[in-house]
């Protein structure tokens, strides 16, 4: 008896092969990408890589029909709606509902009850501690719930919306802006920094974005400007005067990164003696660490006492005393600068394009940019001229970046989805697990110029190893019944398509159903998109 599954493997396969010999018969530099090359160049550059659903939509419908309707709804990002399965998963995760005074009060209980506990342990009085038990664990009751669950919204949103571009664009510029959630209570803020600064501007203003990532308090204690103040600033009374932790004078971290990597650039025009007047311009910038503060949306705060009142010589302008104005003035100048527009230009260029992406393409994103800067839908219109672009369709483009370990994982379990159910992971900590393994846990890039999509930076023995592992892992699900080994990896052979050389499929079809499925996931045609 032939299955659904198996009939729609067999419809699939027999075009999706005949696409691959005919796009073998011309793939010189200068030819032409044909429908169906740009149906899934389009699927695994623009989103995290094709579904067999997806193969069977492409076949009903015609690739080039197909490829129309699809850009047209990718750059319309939230206003796709999300499967209800999706949708109730996300819904169930309370810890997203909290506000950023309700998530630092976790973290600060859990500190609490963490002093606690050890003076505790020192005075002899824990009781379960003595009979063996290590007793509750503040931090895995408290902060591990919130991390998980952002994690988990993370994951099922790259996996299951039909919204693939945004999913791209917002691990694109969380890289961008990057906070590291090992770092303090960044781990139950970063969620909600993705949630807020980044997610609701990546098709917006980058003025915005660039706004919104400098208030935020992952941002703020990340890079320590919540404790940059006046160098002459001291705290009243005695007992602030006693505090260890009080801030002590200028720092210099956040202003430096917010013109060397999140706008001008590393060669962006700027000297250390900007950077120094930057960080005057941003002190007071701060947020409100009181316990239990609560009943609000953001626990950004300017405090005018702890602001340098002097004059400033900031890139070439004398910036008179103004308060929190002086900031916003410079994030302002900052967001609409040539420098930037040129760097923004490039690193999307990059990331969508090539390794090392084409000058005038480049360029024409930095003109975009800048022609769009009082624009609410300005990251829309460029990201719009990168897909228009004829690099982005040539030949020189199609296949030529290698995957991240988190595009790989997810590709992978794309690849493998039913076409005829929603599927999403009950627990997605094997998936991390993985991440992690991979030397790419999800929000754990401590430096803050966040993870590389380059193939330098993942194109290793080691990285190559750990994806055959994963591969493997992954196929034990397969290979306990030949026939459901052969039906898996018959599927991932017709969604895939001319995205396979004849090489692998040759391979593929002389292997024993039970390493198909891991020859599929471990080839190097696999590891690029």
């Amino acid at each position: 008896m032939i299955t659904r599954r198996q009939g729609l493997a067999a419809a699939l396969l027999t075009p999706w092969m005949s696409s691959i010999r005919a796009a073998s018969l011309d793939t010189s530099p200068g030819a032409p990408l044909n429908d169906m090359e740009r149906a899934l160049h389009a699927i695994e550059r623009l989103g995290f890589g094709p579904r067999a659903a997806d193969a069977e939509t492409i076949q009903a419908k015609g690739a080039g029909p197909w490829l129309k309707d699809f850009l047209s709804a990718q750059l319309q990002g939230a206003r796709i709606d999300l499967p209800p399965g999706l949708s109730d998963r996300l819904a169930a995760e309370d810890t997203s509902k909290l506000d950023q005074g309700e998530l630092f009060e976790r973290f600060r209980r859990a500190q609490q009850l963490e002093r606690e506990r050890k003076q505790s342990l020192k005075d002899g009085q824990d009781t379960e501690t003595d009979k063996g038990d290590k007793g509750p664990n503040p931090r895995r009751e408290l902060v591990r719930p919130v991390a998980l669950q952002a994690s988990e919204q993370r994951l099922l949103r790259a996996l299951a919306s039909p919204a693939q571009l945004e999913e791209v664009l917002v691990d694109f510029w969380f890289n961008h802006f990057n906070v590291f959630a090992g770092k303090g209570p960044v781990s139950v803020w970063v969620g909600s920094y993705e949630r807020e600064a980044i997610r609701p501007n990546v098709f917006g203003s980058f003025r915005t974005m660039l706004g919104a990532t400098a208030k935020h308090p992952a941002m703020l204690f990340y890079l320590d400007n919540a404790q940059s103040v006046a160098a002459n600033w001291h705290p009243r009374g005695r007992a602030a005067n006693r505090n260890p932790n009080r801030p002590t004078g200028l720092n210099e971290n956040y202003a430096r990164e917010v013109m060397e990597l999140h706008t001008l650039g590393v060669d962006g025009g700027y000297t250390q003696h900007d950077v120094t007047e930057l960080a005057r311009m941003l002190t007071g910038w701060t947020y409100d660490p009181k316990p239990g503060w609560g009943g609000g949306s953001s626990l950004f705060r300017f405090v005018d006492e702890r602001h340098d009142q002097g004059r400033k010589q900031w890139l070439g302008r004398s910036v008179a005393p103004a308060g929190q104005a002086e900031g916003e003035m410079a994030l302002d100048v900052l967001a609409a600068h040539p420098n930037t527009a040129r760097h923004i230009g490039y690193q999307l260029a990059q990331a969508f394009v090539a390794d090392d992406p084409p000058p005038a393409l480049v360029q024409r994103l930095a003109d975009r940019f800048l022609a769009a800067k009082d624009s609410g839908t300005q990251l829309r219109d460029v990201m719009q001229t990168l897909v228009q672009s004829d690099e982005f369709w040539s030949r020189a483009a199609f296949r030529a970046k290698f995957k991240s370990p988190y595009r790989y994982v997810l590709s992978s379990l794309r690849v493998l989805a039913p076409p005829d159910h929603e599927s999403l992971p009950a627990d997605v900590q094997p998936l991390l697990g993985v991440l992690n393994q991979a030397g790419m846990p999800l929000y754990g890039s401590v430096t803050p110029d966040g993870y590389k999509n380059t193939a330098v930076a993942w194109q290793n023995p080691e990285a190559l190893t750990q994806r055959v592992q994963f591969a493997q892992t992954v196929n034990k699900r397969f290979a306990k019944r030949e026939a459901l080994a052969t039906n898996e990896s018959d599927q991932v052979l017709a969604t895939l398509g001319p995205l396979l050389s004849a090489t692998t499929v040759s391979a593929v079809r002389s292997a024993t159903p039970d390493m198909r499925t891991t020859l599929l996931l471990g080839s190097p045609d696999f590891m690029r998109f």
